[in-house]
């Protein structure tokens, strides 16, 4: 038998193929009939969608099959949020079990800007949502919000449950921006995500939301 092992282009055995665990060489066709069905092992950091809404005049969103056992991170956009009926903003609670944790116990620190050279902060260690922005939408029909946000250790009963989040809204014309963080500080396994409507003066919201979990395999 003809010792190849050294010639270029040179295959040894067949490599093994599972999901995201691929060990061996690799042809070129075999690694982009990998990559079409999602299953080449350098898919670390891909973003993974796990649920789309689009809403219309509501207070309250949920998302309830956030996946929490498969992701340490996840990632939500927010996008053309509008209010109507009055002032308001948008926050975060979590289901911990199930059980939507409703009471003044999360943590929040924000800061927000626009284009007048107005600059403010929000903050709060009792509070019963991460808030994610302050918006006083006018009335102009261009007038929207869009947020991003990351949220970390959420299917980890041992640890909190973090969110950075970062965004800009238009308001009768003005340009504004906002970031911050926040903490729920209760080792709980969170299992659901709700957005909320959070001055509770009327107001409703309208837009859409996407939740992804950012793949660590």
């Amino acid at each position: 038998m003809v010792d190849k092992s050294n010639e270029y282009g040179y295959i040894p055995s067949s490599p093994t193929q599972a999901r995201n665990a691929n060990t061996g060489v690799f042809e070129v066709n075999d690694v982009t009939d990998l990559l079409l069905a999602e299953q080449w092992s350098g898919n670390f950091g891909k973003l993974e969608l796990i649920e789309t809404q689009t809403f219309s005049g509501v207070t309250a969103v949920d998302f309830t099959s956030i996946d929490e056992s498969t992701y340490n991170v996840h990632f939500m956009t927010i996008s053309n949020v509008d209010f109507s009926g009055g002032q308001s903003s948008l926050g975060f609670q979590f289901y911990e079990s199930g059980v939507l944790e409703t009471a003044s116990v999360y943590q929040y620190a924000n800061q927000y800007g626009d284009t007048s050279g107005f600059f403010t902060e929000s903050k709060s260690t009792g509070r019963d949502v991460i808030f994610i922005n302050i918006a006083n939408f006018g009335a102009a029909s261009t007038d929207s919000g869009h947020t991003y946000a990351y949220l970390y250790n959420l299917g980890d009963s041992s640890k909190h449950s973090y969110v950075t989040q970062q965004g800009v809204l238009e308001d009768s014309g003005v340009l504004k921006m906002h970031f911050g963080s926040g903490v729920l500080p209760q080792a709980s396994t969170v299992n659901g995500i709700r957005l909320k409507e959070t001055i509770g003066g009327g107001a409703t919201v309208s837009g859409t939301a996407s939740l992804y979990g950012i793949s660590e395999s």
